[in-house]
């Protein structure tokens, strides 16, 4: 009996198969528990898959990735793990697949797509196929970006400039296809557009003398002159990154694109001659002064001078002494000059108008008085 017993076990033992490390074998799943799984690859011992053979992700739950029945291929780590078991990894077979993937890759300059798995102090580390690509914050992007937790969790595109495994040296490059895709986008811009088009663009950023507007291939600036037919004092108070904006390409120098939001028929001048022509009354707002007078605008791009001696009938030594800036005043138009967009007001002929129609209105009624009845009385009092 003993002799049968040593013969089937000799047999059973011939018709497993035999493993070394380093092979890969396929097995069925036999047990799955929260850290490990049990694989039945057809050897005298089972395979162990622990946790942290399976990913690189902290803290999965086994159960919810894998079943009992699933079959798996993993690597032999150990052919007896130290409990007689066999030790094995699916994730370093990822990672050996996930290679050679980054390699034919690498020799092809192809470009890649993976999500963003950490977001580290000197770049980003991507995976694909559980082999890290690390990608240095200088090749992120194509312009200077401190901080990149933005990129958390985000699908990017990228091409392997230096693949060298065994160093475990693989790096991306997001940066070269940025630029690459911004020198398409340009040129077809420079295409399409010309001096005198409208565009719409996105603010990229604003600064003391205007704004940089992105048209999608290309930066044009907005200079702080041309973005408005009025004053403009601070740009940041005006506009802010990331609004649209519609503008007027003002002119094209090479790649430089100077933007105007002054558009032809908005004009503020083109109906002046009416509208302020020379003894008109109007009213304003004083925007600034200086010791000669006072600058008061009459609507955005359009200004007028108060000089200091039409402030007033009464002498007046400084305009800072009867006006203040935002003050609101009504003036008569004394002067227009269409060809040098000068305005000259006064509410000094504005004060003599309104006291020479007074004293109009005295003589009137002077001249209704009933001179013979006023003399009878005067007669009658006397008596």
């Amino acid at each position: 009996m003993s002799e049968q017993l040593n013969e089937f076990e000799q047999l059973l033992e011939e018709s497993l198969k035999t493993i070394r490390t380093g092979e890969i074998v396929t097995g069925k799943v036999i047990d799955v528990k929260e850290d490990e799984i049990v694989l039945n690859i057809g050897y005298k011992s089972d395979g162990i898959i622990p946790r942290y053979e399976y990913t690189n992700e902290p803290g999965v739950d086994l159960t919810t990735v894998v079943k009992p029945g699933d079959e798996l291929e993993a690597k032999v780590i150990k052919v007896n793990d130290g409990e007689g078991q066999v030790a094995l990894s699916y994730k370093r077979l990822a990672a050996d697949r996930g290679n050679k993937r980054l390699e034919e890759a690498f020799n092809n300059k192809e470009v890649l797509t993976a999500k963003v798995a950490q977001v580290l102090d000197g770049g980003l580390s991507v995976v694909v196929e559980e082999s890290r690509v690390f990608i240095p914050a200088s090749l992120v992007s194509d312009i200077y970006e401190k901080d990149l937790s933005k990129y958390a969790g985000q699908e990017i595109e990228f091409v392997i400039t230096e693949f060298n495994p065994r160093r475990r040296r693989i790096i991306g490059d997001r940066k070269q296809l940025l630029v690459a895709r911004k020198a398409e986008m340009q040129k077809a811009l420079f295409e399409r557009i010309q001096i005198g088009d409208v565009v719409e663009g996105v603010i990229k950023n604003v600064t003391d003398f205007g704004a940089f507007i992105d048209l999608g291939g290309a930066d044009g600036l907005l200079h702080i002159s041309e973005m408005s037919w009025g004053r403009v004092e601070n740009p940041k108070k005006v506009f802010k990154a990331g609004e649209k904006l519609t503008t007027l390409i003002k002119d094209i120098n090479g790649e430089k694109i100077a933007l105007s939001l002054k558009f032809p028929e908005q004009n503020p001048w083109a109906d002046a001659a009416s509208k302020y022509a020379v003894g008109n009354i109007v009213a304003g707002r004083v925007a600034r002064m200086t010791d000669f007078g006072a600058f008061v605008e009459l609507e955005p791009g359009v200004d007028a001078l108060l000089h200091v001696s039409q402030i007033s009938r009464e002498h007046v030594e400084k305009p800072a002494d009867v006006l203040s800036i935002g003050q609101e005043i009504e003036a008569k138009i004394v002067d227009f000059n269409e060809q040098d967009r000068k305005i000259s007001l006064s509410i000094k002929a504005l004060q003599n108008a309104e006291a020479q129609a007074a004293r109009e209105e005295e003589d009137v009624d002077v001249a209704d008085v009933d001179v013979e009845a006023v003399a009878a009385q005067l007669e009658n009092e006397a008596e």
